[in-house]
């Protein structure tokens, strides 16, 4: 926890609501069939991520102002775009599928519960120093924990399971492809990008690193940054594989293929407390306090990311680390996307299916901003010693191709 850092909290955000929604869907209709995916992509993640913690920490800056002073308006404005766009639809079907998961255990109207939870977000956010709020954050990631516990209370066949691991299977279908775009789009996320290299740089602030606004990078903050990545990226990646392995032993072979509902996603948690009374309630409990506490880690980070990003864009004072009088762009920013999240909440969307919608959207915006990303963390102009080596940059653009790959399937099958 002392080495925990933007990488812990990028990692946990990463399974956020749509995250869970996500691999407990392809757990649930296609069993094993998915599961290579969270060790192949685990080796990407780690390089795009680095990469973007990279940026920041070397020239003290996000990656909408390296953008804004290496590229052109038209490029900086469609980076924008893109990311404001995602990250605020994934900001309401999180907030969504936190009032469909409070709904489970409280009987409270859902559009009350998402009221709360949009204004308690709001609060800690606006109103809590940087400091207090990354500790919260860190302490929040714990509530995955609950899948990798079950995964070993169910009877698993595990010779299926490490061979579905390591042995890519593909299903030429359109569902196939939707979803395994889903999966890659809510593991290697636009908004993870710009949160990353956006906290470097608080923790560069934090820290008195800055000197007239270029950081002093010691190899000991360089490793700290490298390790806090790795681990916030694989504890990330194991979530990802356990959510998959219970909601496919769990749901899939018992018939349960197509998850619409917050309650037939928590019915996957059901093994862990199946010898206590109640076990569904208790399920459920588990279930929501998990979507919850996620939901609390990821909507900052998603309308974080975006202010930092359009902040960065105009000029604007940014930084969770100030007060709400010295920066109200940066914070009006947050406040308007996560209304606008909130809107979308009230035009008839199914909240838990709009999780999968969300991460679909983000694999198809990821695949431009990676290769933005990739050019940036390669040059030597903007990067000086730390620019990307030649791993790095074999990941990063197997990353773009991966991703590009997976949405062009996913198009080409639907039209058929």
């Amino acid at each position: 926890m002392k080495i925990a850092g933007p990488g812990l909290i990028t990692g946990a955000a990463d399974d956020d609501p749509s995250g869970i929604a996500t691999y407990t869907q392809t757990g649930a209709q296609f069993g094993y069939g998915q599961l290579w995916t969270a060790l192949f992509v685990f080796p990407l993640l780690v390089a795009v991520q680095e990469a973007c913690a990279r940026i920041g920490a070397v020239t003290g800056k996000g990656i909408a102002c390296v953008v804004k002073e290496r590229y052109s308006k038209k490029v900086l404005y469609a980076t924008l775009l893109l990311l404001l766009v995602s990250n605020t639809i994934n900001l309401g079907a999180d907030l969504g599928a936190m009032g469909a998961a409070a709904e489970l255990i409280v009987p409270v109207n859902f559009t009350v519960l998402v009221l709360l939870f949009t204004a308690l977000i709001l609060i800690l956010e606006i109103f809590t120093s940087y400091k207090t709020y990354a500790t919260i954050l860190k302490w929040l990631c714990l509530t995955l924990f609950s899948y990798v516990i079950t995964v070993f209370l169910v009877h698993e066949p595990w010779g299926t399971i490490f061979k579905a691991t390591f042995i890519p299977h593909i299903e030429f279908t359109p569902a196939f492809f939707f979803l395994i775009t889903g999966v890659i789009g809510t593991t290697i996320s636009p908004y993870m990008f710009f949160w990353e290299a956006s906290e470097e740089v608080e923790e560069e602030r934090s820290k008195h690193m800055l000197r007239k606004g270029m950081p002093a990078i010691t190899p000991g903050f360089m490793k700290r940054l490298r390790l806090d990545n790795f681990f916030g990226m694989l504890s990330s990646q194991i979530t990802t594989w356990c959510i998959i392995v219970v909601a496919a032993t769990v749901l899939h072979q018992n018939g349960k293929t197509n998850i619409t509902s917050a309650a037939e996603a928590a019915e996957a948690l059901e093994p862990l407390v199946h010898t206590f009374p109640h076990a569904g309630f208790l399920a459920k409990l588990i279930f929501a306090i998990g979507v919850i506490g996620l939901g609390f880690l990821a909507v900052p980070v998603f309308s974080g990311s975006a202010a930092y990003a359009l902040s960065e864009a105009l000029d604007w004072k940014a930084g969770l680390n100030l007060k709400l009088k010295r920066a109200h762009g940066f914070y009006g920013v947050i406040t308007i996307a996560t209304l606008i999240g909130l809107m979308i909440n009230f035009i008839g969307i199914n909240p838990i299916q709009a999780l999968v919608v969300t991460a679909v959207i983000n694999g198809v915006v990821a695949v431009p901003l990676i290769f933005l990303i990739a050019r940036i963390a390669r040059n030597k102009d903007i990067m000086g010693e730390y620019r990307s080596g030649p791993i790095s940059n074999v990941l990063v653009w197997t990353a773009f191709v991966f991703m590009a790959l997976a949405a062009v399937a996913m198009f080409l099958t639907l039209k058929r």
